[in-house]
């Protein structure tokens, strides 16, 4: 069993179903929650597609439009409409009459598999609206208020900066991808794309999301920079398109090869989850990064996790997972962020051979500067700062009130999983940086493995 507490998209369900060895045909529980409505309701909808749609191909198809792409065709429309929109509007007609405020649960059985959605009265009403688009916006007025955002003049310095770190090659596929918002192949036909996605658009003047939101970031550089898609080989956005049209027919065939699939989705704070769920039953708990001060904390985090993980006398392997994003940021001195500048530096020594600059000198205008200060993170260890982070914690507190301890050898995930793994000499070193530089990650990012301590 396993929950995602702060789960962000299901990404990381599609991926270990997706992985499971093709002779594993037992049972799989999973349980997602997050306190966004907007992401829990895309999560349902992606889910149930996958549940009712028969034919892989067109289930999978449908999945990466919705999930990714601003505009989608008639054809997705017709399943949102047709075969999810009964689903919601069956148990929205049912509650119509209960009064607001009170939770209420739905499970849908599919064969073998099944989806329980719990939800406030207030959000199964809403939900209904990622269903369809909203009166009077059609496709000319959708496509501006994306590119009001995505290509706003206000945002142009971030732009160019952002194209500062990318091959040449790739900035073409990327200003295309800013100006239709298609996950599509570079060369695909356009014209079926006529829809606004309704799970974006939840009203006729408003794009959801930030302009540098960007689907290459939520998933493995290295593995779609390898896919291949044919001979527009820089076309990076249509790696990611044969990537997860590699990777969701997996998902999907796994989805239906298991004994048992069980799904939970909850928008719930963290908080909360305690009253929902049930202690000391879940294998693996991970709760992205909330555990960063600017969240709920670790102490809190831990409080509230840890009496839901299983025992250790009942599983020894039960892990909780915690991701710190800031943490090393926040620890770090003005002496220590000086001391790595310095031209002497190890740091700035290892950068400069892979960011070598012709000239006596960079000037103020220079571009590889943005490339310098944006990589200088990527050549620099980190661990004396969080082990500083660490000793901040009062690790023995931590165990004595929490029942909680950070494991010394991780089992699921690296420390450091964002670290550059080759050195500046060996074959491939390069390709390692550059992707890395336009990943949207900066190699502080930490992952700790705890367990209970009883």
């Amino acid at each position: 069993m396993l929950p995602l507490a702060a789960s962000g998209d299901i990404r990381h369900l599609v991926k270990t179903i997706a992985q499971l060895p093709s002779t594993y045909n037992g049972k799989i529980e999973m349980t997602l929650n997050d306190r966004d409505l907007d992401i829990v309701a895309r999560n349902i909808i992606l889910l149930l597609i996958a549940m009712v749609v028969e034919d892989i191909d067109t289930a999978s198809d449908c999945m990466i439009s919705l999930w990714y792409s601003a505009l989608i065709r008639e054809s997705d429309l017709k399943i949102l409409q047709q075969q999810i929109k009964p689903l919601i509007s069956d148990i929205c007609d049912k509650i119509a009459e209960k009064p607001p405020g009170g939770l209420f649960g739905k499970t849908w059985t599919f064969g073998k598999r099944s989806v329980r959605v719990v939800l406030e009265k207030s959000a199964w009403i809403r939900l209904l609206s990622f269903l369809d688009v909203p009166t009077g916006l059609d496709v000319h007025q959708a496509q501006k208020i994306r590119t009001d955002n995505t290509l706003a003049e206000s945002r142009k310095d971030y732009r160019d900066r952002y194209l500062c770190l990318i091959s040449n090659l790739h900035r073409v596929a990327f200003n295309r991808f800013r100006e239709d918002g298609l996950l599509l192949p570079f060369g695909f036909p356009r014209h079926d794309f006529r829809v606004p996605n309704p799970t974006f658009f939840q009203d006729e003047t408003t794009w959801p999301m930030q302009d540098s939101a960007d689907p290459r970031h939520g998933w493995p550089a290295e593995d779609v920079e390898r896919t291949p898609c044919g001979p527009a080989s820089a076309d990076i956005y249509g790696k990611l398109y044969f990537y997860l049209r590699r990777i969701l027919p997996s998902f999907l065939s796994g989805l239906r090869g298991l004994e048992m699939a069980s799904f939970k989705l909850f928008q719930a704070d963290v908080t909360s989850l305690s009253d929902l769920l049930e202690p000391d039953s879940f294998a693996r708990i991970e709760v992205s990064n909330i555990s960063d001060s600017g969240w709920l904390g670790i102490h809190r985090t831990l409080a509230y996790m840890m009496p839901l993980l299983q025992k250790r006398n009942v599983n020894p392997h039960a892990t909780l997972i915690t991701l710190f994003m800031n943490a090393v940021e926040e620890t770090l001195t003005d002496e220590d962020k000086m001391r790595d500048m310095t031209p002497s530096s190890a740091s700035s020594r290892r950068l400069m051979r892979y960011i070598p600059h012709k000239g006596s000198r960079v000037t103020r205008y220079d571009p590889v500067l943005v490339k310098l200060y944006m990589g200088r993170d990527l050549v620099t260890g980190y661990d004396f700062a969080f082990d500083r982070y660490c000793r901040q914690l009062e690790p023995q507190k931590i165990e004595q009130l929490l029942n909680a301890v950070m494991k010394e050898n991780h089992t699921i995930i690296d420390k450091w999983p964002y670290r550059l793994k080759l050195r500046p000499s060996q074959a491939g070193a390069q390709e390692e940086f550059d992707r890395s530089l336009s990943s949207g990650l900066t190699s502080k990012e930490r992952y700790v493995e705890w367990k209970r301590t009883g």
